[in-house]
């Protein structure tokens, strides 16, 4: 095993790696959950070298199985990828590679895996080993939940159940097990080395408007020596941020899904290459991508979850060089992922309408294809997915050769409504994450073991240079009061389909009120106080001994 290892310039295993090779190698399926740049590709890279049937990688994003086909290649490792960037004569030597059998690793997408011509492609030349990368994607309670991604459990029946092996960066215990169940995988070995990396910084910034939101970038990126990766919840953000930076003498870049392919392609180039100070990126960019010199990592608006927050920020400092995770912190920006949180699952009559189109189709026909499905119960795609896949894990229908077969009715009327509220507690439990993203940017305490104990680690003793830990050391820690939360019920009506709230695009300054920052104000309650922000018609008061309060402006008056 080390002679491979040296093809890759590996010296040494970093932690897990050896476990989960020699699993894989022995035909045991294997569950890695390890962070950012600890070298997970190694886990099923170095066995291709050494196994007689090609390795399958099921991976989330075009831009990671480039930057991995590109490492593989270096290695001397033939590597093929199937995805939607393929042209057609593209497409036809990567297919005959394949036929050929001179691809030892295969990196696919899951809806490239969907497709029925593909998945007998990779069948008949026989699987080795069969990995999921970024594995979240598969948990239905994951943050980064994926419809195609519910196919893989028949793609690995279809391939005989080779050995599988599931890797991710991220994941609560409770998503660890839906992953184990969703792909079926039999009493894998677990290897945990844990989420923590004593490189990483990290910081909360509140602040009460697009303005300051900019000024902070802008002083950030200059203060810290090295790049850096700002995300935005909004293509639009991500537009009007990049135009501001360039405007003020930035060295910038960015990248989105609007962008034409050609366009990211040389943007994500460009930024591989140092030639960019700073790069403004929705959440497309960057998974995976191995750039080991990343110096600081910001979120620009809320993630949607302290799953995406902690993948996103794990980008910078792999190099094992101290790196700053900076969250721009605004009460208001939680109601963009309400927004989006409202479109995500079926809703009850959305489920009801799939199983009706379903069941009155199969009086026709002895099977139905997805799209006259689509266009039959007239909803958005990616929701009749997520519906049928729910009806297939209740055993109610099979999906085979691209076509839908109901097999059963429901048994009773309780198991037809346990399917109609199915999703019901996913929203819930998304709404839960969304809760602790706020939670984790309000905390006093050490930031660092606040993420520990949410992914399931022990909690151990504070980082001790988070910006709380360094705030306490110096004396100059400021409680931060819960703000009061509108509900994200407010948002959830919003449909997929529906024009953009004026909220996601606009600034949300609010109403004038009469003070100002460093103004003295008394409270009837907690008396005397300095504002420290002002948010619309919310202020944000030292009131010293009770400490810092979120209160509105007409609660509070002008101290003599």
């Amino acid at each position: 095993m080390e002679r491979e290892a040296r093809r890759f310039d590996v010296i040494h295993f970093r932690p897990g790696q050896r476990e989960l090779i020699e699993a894989v190698l022995s035909g045991r399926d294997a569950f890695g959950l390890m962070p950012t740049g600890a070298g997970k590709s190694l886990t099923f890279q170095l066995p291709a070298l050494v196994m007689r049937k090609p390795t399958i990688i099921v991976s989330p994003l075009i831009s990671l199985m480039q930057d991995q086909a590109e490492k593989a290649a270096q290695a001397e490792i033939a590597a093929a990828k199937l995805d939607s960037t393929l042209t057609s004569s593209e497409e036809r030597e990567t297919v005959d590679a394949i036929e050929e059998g001179a691809s030892d690793l295969i990196y696919v997408t899951p809806e490239r895996l969907e497709n029925a011509e593909y998945r007998e492609l990779l069948r008949s030349q026989g699987v080795g080993l069969f990995v999921v990368d970024e594995a979240h994607c598969v948990s239905q309670w994951g943050h980064d939940f994926r419809p195609a991604f519910l196919s893989i459990r028949d793609a690995i029946r279809d391939f005989g159940h080779p050995p599988v092996l599931a890797l991710t960066a991220t994941a609560t215990p409770e998503v660890q097990n839906d992953i184990i169940q969703q792909l079926g995988m039999r009493s894998p070995v677990v290897v945990d080395t844990g989420i923590e990396r004593e490189n990483l910084f990290f910081e909360v910034f509140r602040t009460v408007n697009g303005d300051a939101k900019r000024a902070r970038i802008r002083q950030l990126s200059e203060e810290i020596d090295g790049i850096g990766i700002v995300y935005t919840a909004t293509v639009r953000a991500a537009n009007e941020l990049y135009d501001w930076l360039k405007d003020a003498g930035v060295n910038v870049g960015r990248y989105h899904g609007k962008m034409r392919t050609k366009e990211r392609e040389e943007s994500q180039q460009r930024f591989m290459n140092d030639e960019f100070k700073v790069m403004i990126a929705t959440k497309a960019f960057g998974l995976g991508i191995d750039k080991p010199n990343i110096r600081y990592i910001i979120h620009y608006n809320f993630p949607d979850s302290l799953e995406s927050y902690y993948q996103e920020a794990g980008r910078a400092g792999r190099d094992g060089n101290p790196a700053r995770c900076a969250l721009l912190y605004r009460l208001e920006d939680r109601r963009i992922q309400g927004y989006f949180l409202g479109g995500k699952y079926p809703r009850r009559e959305h489920s009801r309408k799939v199983f009706e189109t379903v069941t009155e189709f199969s009086r026709q026909a002895a099977g139905s294809r997805i799209k006259n499905l689509v266009n039959a119960a007239e909803l958005p795609e990616r929701k009749v997915k997520v519906v049928l896949a729910q009806l297939e894990s209740a055993g109610i229908i099979a999906r085979r050769h691209g076509a839908v077969h109901k097999l059963r009715d429901f048994a009773s009327a309780d198991e037809f409504d346990a399917f109609l509220s199915a999703y019901e507690q996913r929203h819930l439990s998304d709404r839960e994450r969304i809760e602790r993203v706020m939670r984790y940017a309000e905390t006093t305490g050490c930031r660092s073991r606040y993420l520990r104990q949410y992914f399931g680690d022990e909690p151990g003793p504070d980082c001790n240079h988070c910006d709380n830990c360094r705030a306490r050391d110096d004396g100059s820690l400021v409680a931060a009061a819960p703000h009061p939360r509108p509900e994200i019920a407010s948002v959830t009506a919003c449909s997929q389909g529906s024009p953009l709230p004026d909220f996601l695009e606009q600034t949300l300054d609010g109403a004038a009120t009469p003070y100002q920052i460093g103004h003295q104000v008394r409270h009837k309650r907690f008396g005397s106080g300095t504002i420290l922000e002002i948010s619309g018609d919310n202020l944000t008061v030292d009131f010293g001994a009770p400490g810092t309060k979120r209160v509105r402006s007409s609660f509070v008056r002008r101290a003599a």
